[in-house]
């Protein structure tokens, strides 16, 4: 499946209308294959409607840019800022995040006309140089609210996926195409000399604020795989009683994954002695080369003493990272499952560090609402790197953390080795 076919990817220099053209059109794009019944699926608190995203990342440039700095705009629907305000308490009053899948009203086509009305605002107010904005603010502001949503068209098929294999079904979001069962590669490792170096973003083109600021980190001499850790390799952790053995186990992961009954990742199951996942391809056997995907931290650090290695820290990764081209199996490529067979640090899933999500040395979230987008977030989270076959490419760079809690596993989540020298 091809999201942007007969476009150009844009570049990190892409003028920030272009981007938010591009960006725009490849959510209308993922929504596609969808009904409309599909369009208001929430299976689960930490997951949304594909109808609620749309209409969220609209809000944040109606929120954000043109309430705010365009003179004589009007919104569409005043009630709209209540129901997809997500978490800004500053923004105002918001739905609750449980029930955005009760919300059959508005439908859809009132959702893409919301849409279209805030596209047409924006451009129109950028054609006429009618933002009270300097244009340095509003290109930043509209640079954040593409970025935004690129995040948000990750969460749109990960949530889907989620919602999908409820469905005794398990229908496919993309055409189907047979699964290669191949054999694993044996890893090799890569060596890295450690020192006092700098991670953090330098300052040149787009990044989030929890990304700076640049700071130095001494690292003592590491190795890291050459590849994810793969389904295959994840086979033979299980058969050799990962699951079952305490003593691999962090003592708040052990209990979630009795509370939970994990004796696999997430969407795995076993029929006629081979093991099966389910994804946005439908039901296919589990390809063993590929890299291992919807695991969590709690499984990815028992998987990592159970090596007899460990999860490498989010600045081993950033400094092996920086010198790295970003070349990978992202959103843009149109798998939207890990494809294996290949060596390097980007993309297929996002690999689990032991690092907390945490503020860098002198940070300081912007003031206002929109300063609410990180800082509040780093207490009780884990710092994943590399991005994955669902995130758009253009997101990506060295100095990009998300973050999620350790007994999450809907996301691509996976793994990536790394030892001491």
């Amino acid at each position: 499946m091809t999201y942007m076919e007969g476009r150009a990817e844009p570049s990190q220099e892409t003028a920030a209308l272009d981007l938010f053209d591009h960006t725009r059109a490849r959510s209308m794009a993922l929504v596609a294959p969808l009904n409309d019944e599909d369009m208001g699926l929430q299976s689960m608190e930490d997951a949304s409607p594909p109808k609620w995203h749309l209409a969220h990342t609209t809000w944040f440039f109606e929120e954000f840019i043109l309430k705010p700095s365009l003179p004589g705009y009007q919104p569409r629907d005043d009630r709209f800022a209540l129901l997809f305000n997500s978490y800004y308490v500053q923004a105002g009053p918001r739905h609750t995040r449980s029930k955005r899948g009760l919300l059959s009203r508005p439908a859809v086509p009132d959702v893409m006309a919301y849409r279209s009305h805030v596209e047409d605002a924006l451009r129109e107010g950028v054609a006429r140089d009618a933002f009270t904005l300097d244009r340095d603010e509003l290109e930043a502001l509209i640079t954040l609210g593409c970025h935004h949503e690129m995040q948000h068209q990750e969460l749109l098929v990960t949530d889907l996926l989620h919602a999908f294999s409820y469905n005794p079904l398990l229908p496919a979001y993309t055409d189907a195409k047979p699964a290669t069962v191949s054999e694993v590669r044996e890893p090799g490792w890569t060596s890295h000399d450690g020192g006092l170096v700098e991670i953090g973003h330098d300052g040149t083109g787009f990044a989030y604020d929890c990304e700076g600021p640049r700071h130095k980190v001494w690292l003592e001499p590491y190795m890291l795989c050459d590849r994810p850790v793969t389904n295959g390799e994840w086979i033979a952790f299980m058969e050799d009683g990962g699951y079952e053995t305490q003593p691999l186990w962090l003592m708040e992961g052990w209990a979630v994954r009795e509370k939970n009954g994990w004796d696999s990742p997430l969407y795995w199951w076993k029929q006629d002695g081979t093991w099966w996942t389910y994804s946005l391809k439908g039901p296919h056997p589990v390809d063993l080369s590929a890299p291992v995907v919807h695991v969590s931290y709690y499984e990815a650090d028992a998987f990592a003493r159970w090596a007899g290695c460990r999860l490498p820290t989010e600045a081993e990764w950033e400094a092996a990272a920086e010198q790295t081209p970003i070349e990978g199996n992202f959103m843009d490529h149109g798998a939207l499952v890990p494809v294996g067979r290949r060596t390097g640090l980007w993309g297929d899933v996002w690999q689990w560090t032991s690092s907390a999500f945490s503020p860098y040395p002198g940070f300081r979230p912007p003031e206002g609402a929109i300063g609410e987008y990180n800082g509040k977030f780093m207490v009780n989270q884990m710092v994943l790197r590399g991005g994955s076959c669902a995130t758009p490419k253009l997101q990506m760079r060295p100095s990009y953390r998300t973050f999620f809690y350790p007994h999450q596993r809907w996301q691509m989540l996976g793994l990536r080795l790394a030892g001491d020298k």
